[in-house]
């Protein structure tokens, strides 16, 4: 089985892009600091939205979906699931809010880890419920002419536990030592997680959970403000194949984890930035129209009604609509489409 070994990822020579990412996160972390302290009540309704947008997006990646309505119900807590994909949903909520609430009393060992996958499928009767896999699984991929292809063959079933507690004590070790940058071990610790692929069922969701609550654990707590699911959602492809590149030679210690560590790094920065983009609008005490003015002109191209609501949260969906209303009207919008399929472009 590969041994971990976090120590010798602290003596790698980093390139000035990874070095970059990682210092531009920490100034827009520093700056986030200094917000939250300015206006904590408004920036308040960012969470909402990010749990929303997380829980959502986190279970689309795997396929996993209901309607907007429904989800947003399922996240307030409003309504009870009603259906396996409903009741993922919930769990995955659960998990969320349990670490958006006590991240800093969840310890990072496979115990805590086990628990949590119990949680998020707490409410579906699973049997294999916070256990690890019992069966070999893969990773592959099915292509355009039906044929599927293994990509990566993960650790064996009888190998997960113990290296499930191997790169915990790893991670606790190197961050416990501050013998690593905490943005390259939270990543590198869930690149490991990835290629052990410890569960049945559930894994994708679980490395997303636990990249937040890693992140908050070390000080970045942007996720509770802007759903990093969402942005990984967006551009799914391209975290497959970060992780595609980083898990060639995995298996013999041989791998090379910076394209994911990058991927990564790249989401939680392009998330602190969108932080700021949006306390800009609660920034100032504006009209609802000239709120939602300044979120058009922050939107390139295409955008919809959903967009400007990330942007404004602390106003209401009729305030919002009629804000896009009357900017049509004064020429200063395009509408296209209706319904479900309405779309905007700035004409200035």
């Amino acid at each position: 089985m590969r041994t971990f070994n976090y120590k010798a990822i602290s003596e790698r020579k980093w390139d000035s892009e990874l070095l970059g990412l990682i210092a531009a996160i920490y100034k827009e972390a520093g700056k986030q600091e200094l917000y939250l302290k300015q206006r904590p009540e408004e920036l308040e309704k960012l969470v909402e939205i990010a749990k929303v947008q997380s829980t959502e997006s986190s279970n689309a990646i795997e396929g996993i979906r209901t309607t907007n309505t429904r989800i947003r119900q399922l996240v307030a807590e409003k309504t009870t699931p009603r259906n396996r994909a409903e009741q993922e949903i919930a769990g995955y909520r659960d998990v969320l809010n349990i670490i958006h609430e006590s991240f800093d009393a969840i310890p990072i060992t496979r115990n805590y880890i086990l628990q949590l996958h119990k949680i998020l499928y707490s409410q579906t009767k699973n049997p294999i419920a916070g256990q690890t896999k019992n069966v070999q699984n893969y990773i592959s991929a099915t292509y355009p002419d039906g044929h599927a292809e293994v990509l990566f063959t993960p650790l064996a079933p009888y190998e997960t536990p113990e290296a499930l507690d191997r790169i915990c004590e790893e991670y606790n070790r190197a961050i416990g030592n501050m013998e690593l940058e905490p943005l390259i071990a939270i990543p590198a610790f869930i690149h490991d997680f990835l290629c052990i692929h410890p569960f049945n069922d559930g894994n994708g969701r679980m490395s997303r959970l636990l990249t937040t609550l890693l992140l908050y654990r070390s000080g970045f707590c942007v996720g509770k403000y802007i759903s990093l699911e969402a942005k990984i959602a967006k551009n799914k492809d391209l975290y497959y194949d970060a992780l595609s590149a980083s898990q060639d030679g995995w298996h013999e210690g041989n791998d090379d984890p910076v394209p994911f560590i990058k991927y990564l790094l790249g989401t939680i920065l392009a998330a602190y930035r969108d932080f700021e983009d949006r306390f800009a609008l609660v920034e100032h005490k504006l009209s609802a129209h000239e709120t939602v003015r300044l979120a058009t002109q922050k939107k390139i191209g295409r955008f919809t009604k959903q967009d400007i609501r990330e942007l404004c949260p602390s106003l209401s969906v009729s305030s919002i609509e009629g804000g896009l209303r009357k900017l049509v009207e004064d020429g200063e919008l395009k509408r296209e489409g209706s319904g479900k399929s309405t779309r905007y472009y700035r004409t200035k």
